[in-house]
């Protein structure tokens, strides 16, 4: 039985006045996976998510999401749809608690987001999957603590909360372990797995231990163009890949375990 395809994108382009930023991108996402996108700098990762996202649009090739055609989608009816994408900046609310920052996006899954007036009281329903969620991302000792005052990895896990809260079929994780220490790296790398459960992760990922640990499939991209796609071991000692990341700063290829 072949796998279920939640996400494939047809040929995706896109050029900015003469130059190619993604070219004639062909990506099949299985439902369950955690599929990693990877690339030297400057590759057209981020175009690529900005595309999926609806906060470009395609000047080719066509995107299908649970087998329906959302290439010309507005941003919102794709989130609507069940594409979640986290590690955006101001993803939390720093004044707010971490409990808070959770409800605030269950409200925003109920269609309640604008009852500010309403009672506190009124609010208590979503304490419960509030602190599940917490739980979840190992942030239930700091449900009462100010946003502002988590520390890095926390606050990314934090925001790992809220984009569970909203319920996602696909998450959308753009550099989840970005500027972190090892020990967050560490953290963050298992929440990942732990909440991946159930769940399919498209991330776009720097650090080739995580993705080496976490990712069932790879593709890499290079000024654009996918040079090779399939697992980690596969990928890895791909000469196209080498070439690709050799001299690149940010990515080690070689001994990532």
């Amino acid at each position: 039985m072949a796998a279920e395809i939640i996400l494939e994108t047809r040929g995706l382009t896109k050029e900015f006045k003469g130059f190619v930023a993604v070219n004639q991108v062909d990506l099949q996402v299985q439902r369950g996976h955690i599929h990693a996108l990877i690339g030297p700098n400057g590759a057209g990762k981020t175009t690529f998510f900005n595309l999926l996202t609806k906060f470009l649009p395609p000047s080719a090739g066509s995107i299908t999401f649970n087998g329906v055609d959302i290439t010309h989608e507005k941003p919102a009816q794709t989130a609507r749809r069940g594409i979640v994408r986290s590690f955006q900046i101001s993803a939390v609310f720093p004044h707010m608690t971490v409990l808070e920052n959770v409800r605030a996006a269950l409200q925003r899954q109920l269609g309640t987001s604008f009852h500010f007036w309403r009672s506190e009281k009124t609010l208590w329903h979503l304490h419960e999957r509030a602190r599940q969620l917490l739980a979840d991302v190992d942030l239930q000792d700091f449900e009462d603590e100010l946003t502002v005052n988590l520390p890095y990895g926390r606050k990314r896990a934090l925001e790992l909360a809220t984009t569970l809260a909203l319920e996602p079929e696909l998450m959308l994780l753009d550099e989840p372990t970005q500027g972190m220490g090892h020990e967050d790296v560490d953290r963050v790398t298992q929440l990942i797995k732990k909440v991946s459960s159930g769940r399919t992760i498209l991330m776009v990922e720097h650090n080739m231990n995580v993705v080496s640990r976490i990712a069932d499939r790879i593709t890499v991209l290079q000024r654009g163009a996918v040079i090779a796609d399939g697992p980690y071991e596969e990928v890895s000692r791909n000469p196209l890949v080498i070439e690709a990341y050799m001299g690149s700063a940010d990515t080690e290829l070689v001994g990532a375990h």
